[in-house]
């Protein structure tokens, strides 16, 4: 897919285009930042998901610092619940904080309203106005802002340029199918040339198929035009396949930040473990049975290797003993829960290169030693 030059006067292309570059300057800067609800409606609609404190309060943001970078793109990734959003609306202008403050390119906005603030959102249901032609969808923000009618035709050819609708101009939205309105409501925020880009779960309504092309799609506009780029999700894959960082949300807290290889193959706590992919944990006495050390460690499904009971181990490798308790054939690869003698249950995931389902499926109730190299166990914090 070949994506057009950026739209004119919007900022050069930022560090995930220029790979290698130096990213000096900070577009967003998070200091101490907690938010509470009282009683109110969207107060209901975070307390779902947090209990209320005896005051009556839920706390969605328990107090985050955080920092995203000029020109990268940024995810947000964490449960429902888990302040991800919020954290989104108050970038936005849309929440306003109880505690701390709001930094845009290094200007304090954290009272600033959200018409005032160089940010536009993209949320997950477009809100595009059906009335409207596509063209007048996208050049909305212009006409409120008074841009002539010229320059305001202009800017909307580059910005359906940019995501691939040039000769969209006048249909409708019902005359389009998601991916196309998606990127309506994505040009509809380009036009506006802001400094960030928010996206609130934009995909989150298409089907698996489309959203795994917008996915792509979506990153590689990113990196051509060089703005950043804050998007909430909780769809793991979706934040490892775009992001240049990721900062995982729990509890309204952020657990771990860093670039998706960092967080996947050395999450920072249990938490991030188990849901930035599959992984298996070992623990106290299992941990020393069968590692020959208490503590907690992390070992990814894919690192594991099924090998027959009397299977030698390297120096360099870590085993335990168990049988194979269920059996999930995927297609590409095969699941096998296996129950260690030890006494925990590792999930290990091998690929299909040559097995079929049925062989797959016969290996339920066997014996087998599980084999990893020892730099793949991984320690890692329990929660306080």
């Amino acid at each position: 897919m070949a994506i057009p030059t950026r739209l004119p006067g919007s900022p050069a292309p930022g560090p995930s285009s220029a790979p290698g570059a130096q990213i000096t300057g900070v577009a967003v800067r998070l200091e101490g930042v907690v938010k509470r609800f009282g009683d109110a409606e969207v107060g209901r609609r975070v307390a779902r998901f947090v209990a209320a404190d005896e005051r009556g309060q839920v706390t969605a943001v328990a107090g985050i610092d955080l920092e995203v970078r000029d020109g990268e793109f940024f995810s947000m990734l964490g449960p429902s619940g888990s302040g991800k959003t919020t954290t989104l609306r108050m970038i936005a202008g849309f929440e306003l904080p109880t505690e701390g403050r709001i930094l845009l390119q290094g200007v304090d906005v954290t009272t600033v309203p959200p018409f005032d603030r160089d940010v536009n959102t993209v949320f997950q249901d477009y809100a595009l106005f059906p009335h409207m032609t596509v063209g007048d969808n996208v050049g909305y923000g212009l006409v409120v802002r008074k841009v002539p009618n010229a320059e305001r035709a202009t800017r909307v050819r580059d910005a359906l340029r940019m995501v691939r609708l040039e000769g969209y101009e006048r249909r409708r939205p019902s005359q389009l199918s998601g991916g196309q309105r998606q990127r309506v409501a994505l040009a509809r925020a380009l036009v506006n040339r802001p400094r960030v880009l928010l996206l609130d779960e934009p995909l989150g309504a298409l089907d698996l198929k489309l959203r795994e092309e917008m996915q792509i799609e979506l990153k590689a506009i990113q990196q051509q035009v060089g703005i950043t780029f804050i998007y909430v999700t909780h769809d793991q894959e979706e934040a490892l396949t775009m992001s240049d960082r990721l900062a995982v949300f729990n509890n309204g807290r952020i657990e771990q930040v860093g670039a998706p290889a960092e967080v996947y193959e050395h999450p920072a706590t249990p938490f991030v473990a188990g849901f930035v992919g599959t992984s298996n944990l070992l623990r106290g006495d299992v941990a020393e049975r069968v590692l020959g050390t208490r503590g907690t460690f992390t070992i990814r499904p894919e690192k594991i290797h099924l090998a027959a009971p009397d299977t030698p181990v390297g120096a360099d490798e870590a085993a335990a003993s168990g049988v194979i308790r269920g059996v999930v054939y995927l297609g590409p690869d095969t699941r096998y829960i296996v129950t260690l003698d030890a006494g925990a249950e590792l999930v290990v995931t091998q690929q299909n290169l040559a097995t079929t389902s049925t062989e797959a499926l016969a290996q339920q109730g066997k014996a087998v030693r599980l084999v990893w190299k020892r730099q793949h166990q991984l320690p890692i914090a329990d929660a306080t």
